[in-house]
């Protein structure tokens, strides 16, 4: 096919501009920066968009209305800390139960990290929202078959960082080591392998339970976490049973 010759000379001229930028070695550095703090509150409300705020409020109201329903009662506060509490027992028996009922067969451990529990319970009703705060992420329960000399290394680093949110098993922590150790009633056993109800984000291996990233077999069983806590805490309700908790000494920080 014949090109005039200055659609050649176009050509050529485009092809030669573009080796000569891809072969062009410098390389851009950030060399400053800097950041402002822009306050989204009352001071902005004369800013926002008066019709868009209209459109919106049906469906913020629609939200409110599911949010701030009452699925249950709290007997008292429940907070979380460490080397046990309250809330970090309820939501680690929850797990427990829901994985048991899941796989048809019972689940030996629980464990929930307490930096995952963003918010406390009051005493009184507990809504659907109330839930939301407590798990705002989209993790999702998982089940692990871990043999117990792996599972020595959760249990050391729960030593470590002084507790989690554990049920199914009872230990002592004494300078960061764990002691006495029961899973079961009974004695951890190394060459046993236990079925361990967490988290998708402590299942993947993270907050130092690395452990479980090399399980014997695991399990994603697509309930989201507080859609499990949502459901636990009905389905407790309609048995006539509050939202409550006891500390029962599973985890224990016994000094020298």
């Amino acid at each position: 096919m014949y090109l005039p010759k200055f659609l050649r000379i176009s050509i050529f001229s485009g092809l030669l501009a573009i080796l000569i930028v891809s072969c062009n070695s410098r390389v851009t550095l950030i060399t400053h920066w800097k950041s402002d703090k822009i306050a989204i509150d009352s001071t902005t409300d004369s800013l926002a968009d008066k019709n868009y705020e209209a459109y919106l409020m049906p469906i913020k109201q629609k939200l409110d209305d599911g949010m701030n329903v009452v699925i249950g009662y709290a007997e008292e506060p429940m907070r979380t800390q460490r080397p046990e509490s309250l809330l970090s027992n309820y939501i680690s028996d929850a797990y427990r139960r829901v994985a048991s009922e899941f796989l048809g067969q019972p689940v030996d451990i629980a464990i929930v990290n307490r930096g995952g529990i963003r918010s406390d319970i009051r005493a009184g009703a507990v809504t659907i929202r109330k839930i939301f705060e407590i798990m705002p992420f989209e993790n999702e329960l998982s089940i692990i078959w871990l043999k117990g000399d792996k599972f020595m290394g959760i249990l050391e680093h729960i030593a470590d960082v002084g507790g989690e949110g554990v049920s199914g098993l009872r230990m002592e922590i004494r300078d960061k080591k764990p002691l006495n150790i029961t899973i079961g009633g009974l004695p951890i056993d190394t060459e046993r392998v236990y079925v361990i109800a967490t988290n998708d984000y402590l299942a993947d291996g993270n907050s130092g339970m690395v452990q479980f990233k090399t399980p014997e077999k695991r399990i994603n069983t697509g309930i989201k976490i507080r859609d499990l806590l949502i459901d636990y805490i009905r389905k407790e309700t309609a048995k006539g049973k509050k939202v409550q908790s006891v500390l029962d000494g599973r985890i224990k920080l016994v000094a020298n």
